[in-house]
Formats: structure tokens, sequence, C-alpha cells
């Protein structure tokens, strides 16, 4: 794997098992499974596996509200100000989804909050989250 699900828009030219195993730690990463994620990428899955929407492992666990899946990611590795297709990074959708504790684990992981676009400070100020806006400032 090169980090990438697919060389195609839909996998086209990857082993079907490639694929399949990719979806499956997509589904890890969604669903906050922290001890298998870390298995995973400890046996050699890339940290930063990106699916088709650029969405990485730290930012579907971000999004979802996984502190703990976060942590070990961020413990391996993970870019942590990686945006998406659409710009966003994984602390923008973690401050967007009101997610505070994965918002302290990217920050104590060194996630940038003026990444992205919009940035995760960005995103603080359009939802009048003074807390986050007074964290980002004090680092």
């Amino acid at each position: 794997m090169s980090g990438n699900e697919g060389s195609g828009a839909n996998g086209e030219g990857v082993d079907p098992e490639v694929v399949e195993l990719a979806t499956k730690v997509f589904d890890m990463a969604r669903g906050g499974d922290a001890e298998a994620l870390a298995a995973y990428v400890d046996a050699g899955v890339p940290v930063n596996l990106t699916n088709e929407q650029g969405h990485t492992l730290v930012m579907l666990a971000a999004y979802h509200g996984h502190a703990p899946a976060v942590r070990v990611l961020v413990e391996r590795g993970a870019d942590l100000d990686r945006a998406n297709d659409r710009g966003q990074t994984p602390l923008a959708g973690a401050v967007f989804k009101g997610e505070d504790e994965v918002v302290r684990a990217l920050l104590a992981g060194g996630a940038d909050p003026e990444a992205g676009t919009p940035s995760a400070v960005d995103t603080a100020r359009m939802f009048g989250k003074a807390d986050l806006l007074e964290l980002f400032a004090s680092r």
C-alpha cells in the first residue's frame, strides 16, 4: 500500500484484498478501535493511509470523536495537519463536531490550529467557541 486506497477513483488496478483491508482499517478509525488500529499500523498499514475523499485514519477517528484512537495514531506519527480533499484538517473537524477531548489530543500531538480551510481557529470563531479560541491562543 502506498498510502492511497487505490490508484483510480474506484480502486482500479488494486488487489481486491488490499481494498478490503483498507476499508476495514478505515472502519476501525471511524469506530474508534484504538487497539486494532495500533496493531494494524504496527504491522505495516501506513499511518497516513488516505481514502478516496482524502480522509486519513486520524481524520476519521477525530471526526467521530475517538480520542484514544487519535492518540495511538499520533504516537505512530500521523500527519495531524494533512487536509482532506475539501481542505479540512482533523483538528477543524473535531472543533466542528464539538469533540473537546479529541481537540486536546490533537493539540498535544502538535496539530496546527491555523492549518486547513477553514482552519480550526476559523471554525471555533464561526461557532462561538471562545474556550477553544483561548486554548489555541495559549499555544
